[in-house]
Formats: C-alpha cells, sequence, structure tokens
C-alpha cells in the first residue's frame, strides 16, 4: 500500500499532518493522528460529526459524494461548496497533499 500524506487545518489555525496507508479514510486517519473530530456514527455516515471542508484543488479530485452523504452534509453546521464528509472520503495516492479545514463545531443529531 502506498503513503498518502493530508493536512487538517483547524478553526484557530493549527495545522496538523497525518500520514496513512491508502484505502482508510479521512476519519480514520484523523483518528489516528488524534485530530478533534468527532464521528459519532463511527462512519457510518449517520451523523454530521466528520464534516470537513476540503481545498479546491483536492475536491475537484475527489469522487462526486453520493446522495446519502448530501442528505447528512444537510445537517452539519457551516457548510460551503466543497464540504464532505471524513467518513466518506476514502484516502487513495490522488489526494496526497490534501488540505482538510475542520469547522469550528459540529452538530451531533445521534442522541436526539
Amino acid at each position: 500500500m502506498s503513503e498518502v500524506t493530508v493536512t487538517f487545518v483547524m478553526h484557530d489555525g493549527e495545522e496538523i499532518t497525518a500520514n496513512g496507508d491508502a484505502g482508510s479514510t479521512v476519519l480514520e486517519l484523523a483518528h489516528a493522528a488524534s485530530v478533534d473530530i468527532e464521528g459519532a456514527c463511527e462512519g457510518n455516515m449517520a451523523c454530521s460529526t466528520c464534516h470537513v471542508v476540503v481545498d479546491d484543488a483536492s475536491f475537484d479530485r475527489l469522487p462526486e459524494a453520493s446522495e446519502d452523504e448530501e442528505e447528512m452534509l444537510d445537517l452539519a453546521t457551516g457548510l460551503k461548496r466543497t464540504s464532505r464528509l471524513g467518513c466518506q472520503i476514502e484516502v487513495t495516492p490522488a489526494v496526497d497533499g490534501m488540505r482538510l479545514f475542520v469547522p469550528r463545531e459540529s452538530r451531533n443529531m445521534m442522541g436526539l
């Protein structure tokens, strides 16, 4: 497997670089690097707590979001044009160098 590097940019400007094997997800990579992204549903696409904003250049290299992902994104706070769920972004060599902006807050609808 090839290793991929992504950078998480926190809401306060701190940058956390994470390395991982292709085939994992951005959410898994974030958790392995101790990035503060909740992922309340553990990657089952049943919440929007792993919402990230992808940099423009990398966004164009990602496959389109599914209709289910788009519906979950509607629940996210701070939604942008390049918003995605971290559990749905597969780490591949095509996204090596991707920058992901982590919103200040997330909305956990799991407990309702």
